[in-house]
């Protein structure tokens, strides 16, 4: 491994100390001896019991540009226990049984999922994108006791019935008036609480399960992502904490990584509601004196190219990362001199949601220093290169990304075949994507079924979308094989110009054959001026793109 910058090392060392709060144990979970954090709570219920401690701050806000709700962790708990109460009362939630829900971010979204969960039942979060036949979908694959649902997508299902009891989150009545205490049935660590769909870019998702213990663990690693970032850069401490989140609760990203892993520390989330505005975000940040905010590379650069931006005060900013699908080197270097409170912090991860969203991060000088790469793996986790034989490839050599750890997902939710496609003997996770390790960090090349195969070689299209994003006037890229009958495949590229920008097909060619060997440069380009497909977690919809149809969701 090259060498990590040396204030990083000193502080993941201290922190990973025994004694110190980071301290690593291994236990027995599902079969396998599994690291993990030995100070991690015992449940998710837990964090709600103890949100009383970060007094009367607020926990979330929710905003539009004319009006923001709030709810405060010293109400948290009854608020949460009167909801949990509701649903055991009127719709016969148990432990075990699944809640489902469905809607914009919103206060009632959060709430629901806390009283799900406290009560040991497992809650379902459904695609806010999704079409009323997805919709349906996914109520017969989870079989919910109840459908916690906005009117927005409950108008998607029109006139037929949902097939399950609905409680509507704009009702008066969603959510009892009185407090009342949470509920006290036994929750072990083994126990699901999370099914969220997998993003479905190749056929119909499915649901993961996450166990509170992969909770309990993912909270952990994002505190000690924040404790190394905050002791290597010299960031104050004390402070309060407030997240800007323009993740949707139905993700890893603003679920696990924004809403669970707040309500643990005490930091307060802001949710900016609808279609994302950059406007809005920015006033956001402004107002409430943001600290941290996580992104994806299509709100990062929707944020920075607002020609309000410079008219904002975002020097609260400090700690700023994000994932979700490659982010260009251009593009954080656009992020560092536009957000120069939060430039030596920037970071890139690589999740997905069968882990959890946490497996490997690099930021501040790291990342400066390793651009392309998405990070060393975080305590507790391995990784590993794969040959299609399934054995172990040298450093450097392309295969197969494999994840084992305490953050794995148990299983797909009542489908033991596509279970057993992914988790493989120890607990190990074929993730679906390719990539290699190289001094210690992973370098991700594409996606299996992205795969382009040209007389013999293998062609990733994340390494020529990259390529084409670099170019100054190319605002985004996709890349996929189309038939060739000399070659069997060949590229084709779809290419975005910028704002006021307009491309030469020849001189962007060009470009790609002075930094691409000859094979992987596009043989056939589409010039398009609407925005490229993407789902709700941002990565684009390449099975749209190649139908020439919008992709299947339903934007704010």
């Amino acid at each position: 491994m090259s060498a990590v910058p040396e204030a990083l090392a000193r502080a993941e060392a201290a922190l990973l100390a025994a004694g110190a709060p980071f301290e690593l144990t291994t236990v027995e979970y599902l079969g396998e001896r599994v690291t993990t954090y030995l100070h991690r709570p015992p449940h998710l219920r837990a964090l709600v019991e103890r949100a009383a401690q970060h007094g009367a701050r607020p926990y979330a806000v929710f905003a539009s540009r004319t009006d923001e709700r709030t709810v405060r962790f010293d109400e948290l708990a009854g608020r949460v226990g009167a909801l949990a109460d509701a649903l055991a009362r009127d719709h016969g939630v148990a432990a075990g049984d699944r809640v489902a829900l469905l809607g914009e971010n919103r206060l009632e979204w959060l709430l629901g999922f806390f009283a799900a969960t406290s009560l040991g039942a497992v809650a379902v979060g459904f695609n806010g994108w999704w079409t009323g036949d997805e919709i349906r979908h996914a109520i017969a694959d989870c079989r919910p006791k109840v459908l916690l649902a906005d009117d927005k997508r409950l108008a998607r299902l029109g006139d037929e019935p949902a097939g399950v009891p609905v409680r509507r989150m704009q009702a008066p009545d969603f959510e009892p008036a009185l407090p009342m205490p949470l509920p006290t049935v036994a929750i072990a660590p083994e126990d699901p609480a999370i099914i969220l769909y997998s993003s479905g870019t190749t056929g119909r998702p499915k649901g993961a399960v996450h166990t509170h213990f992969n909770l309990a663990s993912m909270v952990m690693t994002s505190f000690f992502h924040g404790a190394r970032m905050t002791a290597a850069l010299g960031l104050p401490t004390g402070a309060p904490s407030v997240a800007l989140v323009t993740s949707p609760l139905f993700h890893v990203s603003g679920l696990h990584a924004a809403a669970i892993t707040s309500l643990a520390g005490g930091a307060t989330t802001v949710w900016p509601m609808g279609r994302f505005d950059a406007q809005l975000a920015l006033s956001l940040i402004e107002r409430h004196r943001v600290t941290g905010w996580g992104y994806t590379a299509t709100i990062l650069k929707r944020l920075l190219e607002c020609p309000d931006l410079a008219g904002f005060d975002t020097s609260s900013l400090r700690l700023v990362g994000g994932g979700g699908s490659p982010i260009p080197t251009a593009l954080q270097e656009r992020a560092r001199a536009a957000l120069p409170s939060a430039k030596a912090s920037l970071g890139v991860g690589y999740g997905l949601t069968e882990a959890c969203a946490f497996t490997c991060l690099v930021a501040g000088d790291e990342l400066t220093q390793h651009p392309e790469s998405s990070g060393r793996p975080l305590p507790g986790i391995e990784v590993a290169i794969r040959g299609a034989d399934g054995t172990a490839l040298p450093e450097g050599i392309v295969g197969d990304v494999f994840v084992r750890g305490p953050l794995v997902m148990r299983e797909y939710f009542d489908n033991p075949a596509a279970t057993a496609e992914v988790l493989y003997p120890g607990r190990w996770l074929r993730t679906g994507d390719i990539g290699a390790m190289i001094e210690g960090r992973i370098h991700l090349a594409s996606r299996r079924f992205d795969l382009i195969l040209r007389g013999g070689e293998n062609i990733y299209p994340a390494e020529v979308e990259r390529c084409l994003e670099e170019h100054p006037d190319v605002a985004e890229a996709a890349v996929y094989g189309v038939p060739d009958e000399e070659f069997g495949q060949a590229v084709h590229a779809v290419v975005v110009p910028r704002a006021g920008r307009s491309l030469d097909e020849a001189a962007l060619l060009a470009t790609c054959r002075a930094k691409l060997a000859y094979f992987k440069v596009p043989t056939s380009t589409t010039i398009r001026t609407s925005p490229l497909p993407r789902n709700a977690t941002g990565k684009i919809h390449k099975p749209s793109l190649i139908a020439g149809e919008p992709a299947p969701f339903v934007e704010e």
